[in-house]
């Protein structure tokens, strides 16, 4: 592969090698005349996915794409995973790409068009669609105190409109828009971003941790934006589905404190104070 790669693509899986192997199988049909490198980084899920890559997709490989994989001896969680793939990147862009998603053949030439052609966004996502077609919502505002104590006293669940300025639920997927943060699950990254404000925040193990990376972005003067330019499928949560109820709420939960640790330190105790009753929820629920 020659030194210029256009996009370095990152999949940090966890009990996910069904869906990588979906995921790797829409690339060779995505991939177009893109050089592209990408790192399957396994956390420590033992379910076989390195062996499978290995095996069944790094034959294929040729000189426009180049498949590296990483096995982890512990889950490293999210952001500190994805970093072992940043570090090691070239790409003119890096996009970080779960698990659970499918490419459709035009999903990543559309986007580094797009990119291309609009220097000032730093930061980009794109139109997230079900396997049904349904437009799968992601755009989202900066988390405030209110919204984020409506999420963890389950508020929503009696009064769902209370989260509409949050979710922006106004929002024009079939638009192109600067915005505040978007869903992590595809999220491309312009090189110039990560030599001015580094990797993902390795405190996040998952959840905020690309909604804090936005916000840095916000902080530096880096364009975040959504593009209907590109769509791919989005199988929201399909391999986190693994995980249990009370399990989620405890990472939910540390993730949502480290973040207001970072960005407003005053309103932190809040959330540290709610903490036990949201997790004796998680397990009452998960005990019904």
């Amino acid at each position: 592969m020659s030194k210029e790669v256009d996009i370095s693509i990152i999949t940090v899986g966890y009990k996910s090698r069904e869906f990588v192997r979906e995921l790797l199988t829409s690339l060779f049909d995505a991939r177009g005349e893109l050089s592209i490198e990408y790192f399957v980084i396994d956390n420590a899920s033992n379910d076989g996915l390195i062996d499978m890559v290995e095996k069944e997709f790094v034959p294929r490989a040729d000189e426009l794409l180049e498949i590296f994989t990483i096995q982890n001896s512990k889950n490293l969680g999210f952001a500190a995973a994805n970093n072992i793939g940043i570090r090691r990147s070239r790409g003119r862009y890096v996009l970080l790409l779960n698990p659970d998603m499918r490419l459709f053949s035009n999903t990543l030439t559309n986007m580094v068009s797009w990119m291309d052609s609009n220097r000032n966004a730093g930061i980009a996502g794109c139109k997230l669609v079900r396997e049904t077609g349904a437009v799968q919502p992601h755009v989202r505002r900066f988390p405030t105190v209110r919204d984020q104590l409506a999420v963890l006293l389950k508020l929503p669940h009696l009064v769902p409109s209370m989260l509409n300025l949050y979710l922006a639920t106004d929002f024009d997927y079939e638009s192109t828009a600067r915005v505040d943060s978007i869903r992590g699950s595809f999220f491309m990254i312009r090189r110039t971003v990560i030599e001015k404000i580094g990797g993902l925040d390795e405190r996040f193990f998952i959840w905020f941790e690309e909604v804090d990376y936005c916000k840095q972005a916000a902080a530096n003067n880096i364009e975040v934006w959504f593009t209907a330019a590109a769509t791919c499928v989005d199988h929201v949560g399909r391999s986190f589905s693994l995980v249990g109820g009370l399990q989620k709420q405890k990472y939910f939960t540390r993730s949502m404190i480290t973040y207001f640790d970072k960005w407003q330190p005053r309103a932190a105790w809040i959330f540290r104070a709610l903490r036990p009753f949201a997790l004796a929820a998680a397990w009452i629920a998960e005990k019904i």
